[in-house]
């Protein structure tokens, strides 16, 4: 039988990524005892506030059919919402809402790109952002993030893999798997790379509220002089503790949510109102529980760097938001893959390989902060002895 190009193009960027994880899973299941640390599921119940809201919802039939762009009391929440963080007036004409940020970013990269145009984008990235890409014929072109430059994008490193196929520059701060966040001054050499070049910016913010300390959060998209090129893209998954809600959206200039809307009203012609409802009390205020989602996050990164860095060979990123951190494992003379499956095997340890995340992070592990203290500490343990296993110390 026949089938379409996409199954090729997509066939090895699907679920081989998550291999570790779904085996642990299974193995889960059969009774043994496995300490996950792989993907990121919040550790905080969703506020009672909004599951009481799509549970009104419900209660008033909000069951029927939606429109194609989103129920006009989320798009008009966030439009209140961007226009605050921005500085200037966002109407609901330049939002989108979906089921979620994958589809999103599904959406919107469908919208921007096809056959043989390019999507800069960084290594390490998120383990769907190829496959979002190579689903349009687009070809993925990935710029290193690099250690030394704390895993934040740089101009120059851009620069050198512009070309005339180059249609969109994607964006990930606070960035999933380091957990860095690009600066102000990033961001402006990034935007004078795409203005100069007509490039489009793709920002994916969907860990906004999960910031350490007091860093500032910097948007392309709250650029004015950047505006009419970006758009950005969320979902309250991670803020607000609902990943099984899949309700996210994107905002960008009014033109190009025009040119979306048929593509998102094929897609599926408009979320669930009940959940739109419980999305729009959500997004009209900062996140009751993000805050101290973040403190325990962050908390947690310092325990695994005080009990690993330095021990071994190994080396922990400090990750700057997010639900992650990351451990250099390449003193072990393992790869990633091998370090992962051999902590899975004999440690009931089940943590992400580097490599699922790009060439950049081969050798390396993320392991997820959204697991008690006392589990963080355990899994310490746990990989300090695997490690001096492997390197017979």
């Amino acid at each position: 039988m026949r089938y379409a190009e996409i199954t090729e193009r997509l066939a090895p960027l699907g679920g081989a990524k998550w291999e570790v994880h779904l085996a642990a899973r299974q193995r889960a299941a059969k009774g043994e005892d496995i300490l996950f640390l792989t993907i990121g599921e919040p550790d905080a119940p969703p506020p009672p506030e909004v599951i009481a809201a799509a549970k009104a919802g419900l209660d008033d039939g909000r069951l029927g059919y939606s429109n194609g762009r989103g129920e006009p009391s989320l798009l008009a929440a966030l439009a209140k919402r961007y226009s605050r963080r921005s500085g200037r007036e966002i109407t609901t004409r330049q939002i989108v809402a979906f089921p979620g940020t994958q589809t999103t970013l599904f959406a919107v990269m469908t919208a921007l790109v096809g056959p043989g145009d390019e999507v800069i984008v960084g290594d390490p990235l998120y383990a769907t952002y190829e496959g979002v890409i190579a689903s349009t014929g687009a070809n993925v072109v990935l710029v290193p993030l690099k250690p030394e430059h704390g895993f934040r994008m740089q101009a120059a490193d851009v620069a050198e893999k512009i070309t005339p196929a180059t249609r969109v520059l994607f964006l990930n701060s606070p960035h999933n798997p380091t957990g860095s966040m690009l600066r102000r001054d990033e961001l402006l050499a990034l935007g004078a790379l795409a203005k100069a070049h007509d490039l489009w910016i793709l920002s994916d913010e969907v860990y906004e509220e999960l910031i350490f300390g007091n860093a500032p959060f910097v948007s392309p998209f709250d650029l004015e002089d950047l505006a009419e090129r970006v758009i950005c893209a969320a979902s309250i998954s991670k803020s607000h503790a609902l990943p099984g809600f899949r309700s996210g959206w994107c905002v960008g200039p009014e033109e190009f949510t025009a040119r979306l809307l048929p593509v998102a009203e094929t897609m599926l012609f408009g979320n669930q109102p009940f959940l739109s409802d419980a999305t729009a009390l959500a997004v009209s205020s900062p996140s009751p529980i993000a805050r101290g989602m973040a403190a325990r996050f962050a908390h947690r990164a310092a325990i695994l760097h005080e009990r690993l860095d330095g021990r071994l060979g190994l080396a922990v990123n400090r990750p700057e938001a997010g639900m992650f951190a990351l451990v250099d494992i390449r003193a072990t003379g393992l790869s990633g893959e091998a370090f992962a499956w051999g902590l899975l095997d004999d440690e009931k340890l089940a943590v992400m390989p580097g490599e699922s995340f790009g060439v950049a992070l081969s050798g390396w592990l993320r392991l997820g902060l959204t697991v008690p203290d006392d589990r963080v500490e355990e899994a310490a343990r746990r990989i300090l002895r695997h490690a001096a296993r492997v390197k017979g110390d």
